[in-house]
């Protein structure tokens, strides 16, 4: 993985997180940063205070707190947190003007700019540019950059309805900027949203960068018969847990479980949160609700079952490297005799992993997209 980075005129070792993934293809940075880079330097020298929207591994934040201007970053993403504060750290750049916010709280209002990566979905990208249009002074440039085959019309008209009027440049590198000025006032955004769970009484409030925003999505129903039932006390995680939407049908079955969800997206976690306080408000202390990067830090073998539904991307990027990291860490910390139970895409092929890890994996359930295995851990497999 290439690690030295030319952003302006200074090199910095930008590694991307977590440390250990085995894709050593994968870089910190990419094209939207050095074109945001350049562009700011070139247009905006004067700038004393930023926002940075969307920093996935700290690279615009080294660079601009290396310029000595205040600056504040605002990410949904622990792991983003977790790598912009190393980053920053193994290139000895100075925090003491630097700050993170997590994606749900309170803005500043005193930016003179504000710079932001168009994330993956449309509808966290209207959340933050609604929750810009409360704080930005009128006049307030919004720099926007992104993968020239990400920003669609739609993403366009985001920032013409929330912020103002919208330009975009000409494409350097295959990314683009979006480029806009805050007109004034405060445009509203309908997030979190709520629905109604399928064959319960149930109702799911999602935020605005949760995965199936609007409805149960069809992994998540078919993952729902092969769920655990039982009375006794276990100790059961929802590991990326998204809105929670699966702990808490397995809450529903498993009445006496300590039940933990995990996920590395702060809005995730706090659908989650909301989903049993609406929910099983009769549950909630049998529950905790962690921001972290996987099992990272939890004890070993610790816990009876792990509910799984890893993902195969990071960011914008295809890679099943935070797959073997949850079933890796899931073995440490479970239980011998614990069970890691999960769906996937029948493509992935998640039974061999499985069977090579744990030595053993059994298929609960398939239809034509999805499959449901269950690994469990024997101290004494060789």
């Amino acid at each position: 993985m290439t690690t030295q980075a030319q952003l302006g005129e200074t090199t910095f070792t930008l590694e991307r997180f977590p440390l250990d993934q085995k894709n050593r293809s994968l870089q910190a940075w990419d094209s939207a940063d050095e074109y945001l880079i350049d562009y700011v330097t070139e247009h905006y020298p004067s700038c004393r205070s930023l926002l940075i929207f969307n920093d996935s591994f700290g690279a615009l934040s080294c660079y601009f707190s290396k310029q000595g201007l205040t600056a504040c970053s605002v990410n949904d993403s622990y792991i983003s947190h977790q790598a912009a504060a190393y980053n920053l750290a193994e290139n000895k750049v100075s925090t003491h003007s630097f700050s993170q916010l997590d994606s749900l709280s309170a803005l500043p209002d005193d930016i003179d700019l504000v710079i932001l990566k168009v994330p993956r979905t449309l509808g966290f990208l209207q959340y933050q540019l609604s929750e810009l249009s409360e704080v930005l002074k009128p006049g307030t440039p919004v720099i926007a950059a992104g993968k020239t085959k990400d920003i669609h019309n739609s993403t366009i008209k985001a920032f013409e309805q929330y912020i103002g009027e919208t330009k975009t440049s000409l494409a350097v590198k295959k990314s683009r900027l979006i480029i806009s000025s805050a007109q004034g006032g405060y445009k509203a955004a309908d997030f979190p949203v709520n629905w109604p769970l399928e064959g319960t009484d149930y109702t799911i409030s999602n935020h605005a960068n949760v995965f199936s925003r609007d409805s149960l999505d069809i992994g998540a129903r078919f993952f729902f018969n092969y769920l655990p039932q039982t009375t006794k006390t276990k100790k059961i995680i929802d590991l990326g847990c998204g809105n929670g939407v699966v702990g808490l049908m397995t809450l529903s079955r498993c009445p006496n479980a300590e039940m933990t969800f995990i996920d590395e997206s702060y809005m995730a976690v706090e659908s989650a949160r909301l989903n049993i306080e609406l929910n099983m408000e009769d549950k909630f202390e049998q529950c905790s609700f962690i921001e972290n990067d996987c099992l990272t830090g939890f004890k070993r073998e610790s816990v009876d079952v792990v509910l799984c539904n890893p993902p195969f991307h990071q960011a914008q990027a295809v890679t099943d490297h935070i797959a073997w990291q949850m079933f890796k860490q899931a073995k440490d910390t479970l239980k011998n005799g614990g069970e890691l139970r999960i769906i996937g895409n029948r493509h992935l092929d998640y039974h061999d992993k499985l069977k090579r890890m744990f030595g053993n994996c059994q298929l609960l359930g398939s239809n034509k997209k999805f499959v449901v295995l269950s690994a469990t851990k024997n101290n004494g497999m060789l």
